[in-house]
C-alpha cells in the first residue's frame, strides 16, 4: 500500500461534548469504547504515585447506559508544580507518544494558569489539577488513546454549563478562568444548566489534542463509548460520547476539510524589513501560512494587510506575536473552512543527489508536484549548477517514476 493509502486508514476519535467534558468522563468513554481496563491500569502503575486506585462501573444517566470511571486516593497533598508533574511523567517510562501527549496537556494547563494569575509559568502550582486523580485522568486519557490506536482527535462545540463553582481560589463563575482561557478559539455555548460541565482537566485534554473543533467529520464509526459525569440532571443525560473509527473522506482520497483561524492586521507605518523577520517567527510559532497583501489605507497611504492562518491552539501565541513584533494596534479574527489535498514527501535520486519532492493527490491521482526548494538550493550551491536546472531535474525524475507506476 502506498503512503497515501496508509494515511487514508487514519483512526480518529470524535468527542461529542453536548454535556461538557471532564477527565473522568474521558476515561469512562475510552473504557466504553473498548479500551482494556486492566491494561490501562497496569500502565498507570508505572507512575511513581502510591495510594490510589481506579474503578470502572456501568451506570445510567437519564436512562442511557454509560461507563463511570472513578479514581480514589489517600494522598493529602493537592498541589504540585508543573515541573514536578512533568518529572513524574518522565520517570514513568511510558511510550513516547503517551508521554508527549500527557506532558503537552499539563504544559497547556500551566500556560493557562500563568496567564490567568499573571505569574511566570515556573511559579504556577496546580491545586485541583495537581491532585492524584487529575494526574491519573490526564495520563490515563493519553494511555487510552494510544491503546486504541488514535492518531487524530476532533471535538464538538463544548457545552460549558453555567452558575458558580467552588475552587481553591474561592467561588468562581462557570466556566472557571483557567477553563475559559484553555478554550479560547474553541466553539463554546451554554444550554442553561447551572453546573460546571467543562472542567479544567477536560478543557486541557481537548484544547491540546484536538486538531479541529466542529461537527463530526465524515468517518466510518467502529466503536462508541459513553463516559458518565458525576452529577445527574433531570431531563439531561450527563454523558460524554466518544466515536472511534476511520476518517471516511480520507479513505476515499477526498480533500480534507478543516476549520482554521484567520488573523489579520492592517499596517501603514512599519518598516518593510520587519515583515520578513516577523513571517519567519510566525511560521516557527506554528502558523499554517503567513502572507502580505498591498493595500491602500486611509488618506491613501500605501500599506500592507498581514494575514496569518493557524489552528485554534496557536491563535493566542500568534496574536501576541503580531502585537509584539509589528506596529499594529488591533488584530481581526475570523474562522474559515479550508480543504487540503493529501500530501506526502517523496525522495527522488537525481544526477545531483537525493532531492525531496512534495506531491499532492486527490482520489489517487497526482495533481501537483513541487521539488523542495531548500533541497534544490542546497544542491545547486554545492554542485555549482543553476537552481532552475536542479528543479527541472527533480521534476523529471519524479515524472519518470510516476510513468513507471512507482
Amino acid at each position: 500500500m502506498n503512503a497515501a493509502g496508509q494515511r487514508g486508514k487514519m483512526k480518529i476519535a470524535y468527542f461529542d461534548c453536548f454535556s461538557g467534558i471532564s477527565g473522568d468522563m474521558v476515561l469512562g468513554a475510552l473504557f466504553g469504547a473498548g479500551c482494556e481496563f486492566e491494561e490501562l491500569e497496569a500502565r498507570l502503575r508505572q507512575l511513581p504515585l502510591t495510594g490510589w486506585k481506579i474503578a470502572s462501573t456501568k451506570v445510567t444517566r437519564n436512562g442511557l447506559a454509560a461507563t463511570r470511571a472513578l479514581v480514589e486516593y489517600t494522598e493529602s497533598k493537592h498541589h504540585r508544580s508543573l515541573g514536578s508533574i512533568l518529572q513524574l511523567i518522565e520517570e514513568a517510562s511510558l511510550p513516547s507518544r503517551v508521554a508527549e501527549r500527557a506532558s503537552a496537556i499539563f504544559q497547556r494547563l500551566g500556560e493557562a494558569e500563568a496567564r490567568v494569575h499573571d505569574v511566570p509559568i515556573e511559579r504556577v502550582h496546580f491545586h485541583e489539577v495537581g491532585a492524584v486523580d487529575a494526574i491519573i485522568d490526564i495520563v490515563g486519557a493519553s494511555i487510552g488513546l494510544e491503546l486504541l490506536g488514535i492518531e487524530e482527535v476532533v471535538c464538538s462545540p463544548l457545552n460549558v454549563g453555567g452558575g458558580r463553582v467552588q475552587t481553591q481560589h474561592g467561588t468562581l463563575p462557570v466556566p472557571a478562568p483557567a477553563t475559559a482561557e484553555l478554550l479560547r478559539g474553541a466553539p463554546t455555548y451554554s444550554s442553561g444548566i447551572e453546573h460546571e460541565l467543562v472542567t479544567p482537566t477536560g478543557a486541557a485534554i481537548v484544547a491540546t489534542l484536538a486538531s479541529n473543533f466542529g461537527a463530526q467529520p465524515a468517518m466510518t464509526v467502529a466503536a462508541i463509548g459513553q463516559g458518565a459525569g458525576a452529577a445527574e440532571f433531570a431531563g439531561h443525560a450527563n454523558i460524554l460520547r466518544l466515536f472511534i473509527g476511520e476518517a471516511a473522506a480520507r479513505a476515499l482520497g477526498e480533500p480534507n476539510s478543516e476549520v482554521i483561524v484567520v488573523l489579520e492586521a492592517n499596517l501603514d507605518d512599519m518598516n518593510p524589513q520587519i515583515y520578513g523577520y516577523f513571517a519567519d517567527r510566525a511560521l516557527a510559532a506554528g502558523a499554517l501560512d503567513v502572507f502580505s497583501t498591498p493595500v491602500y489605507m486611509k488618506k491613501n497611504r500605501p500599506g500592507q494587510l498581514v494575514t496569518i492562518l493557524c489552528d485554534s491552539t496557536k491563535e493566542k501565541a500568534l496574536t501576541e506575536l503580531l502585537f509584539r513584533e509589528t506596529t499594529t494596534l488591533g488584530v481581526r479574527r475570523s474562522m474559515a473552512t479550508r480543504q487540503t489535498l493529501q500530501r506526502e514527501l517523496v525522495t527522488v535520486e537525481t544526477a545531483f543527489g537525493a532531492i525531496r519532492v512534495k506531491v499532492a493527490r486527490m482520489n489517487g491521482r497526482t495533481l501537483n508536484v513541487a521539488p523542495e526548494y531548500d533541497d534544490c538550493r542546497a544542491v545547486a550551491t554545492e554542485k555549482g549548477v543553476p537552481l532552475k536546472r536542479v528543479l527541472a531535474e527533480a521534476s523529471y525524475e519524479f515524472q519518470k517514476r510516476l510513468g513507471n507506476g512507482n
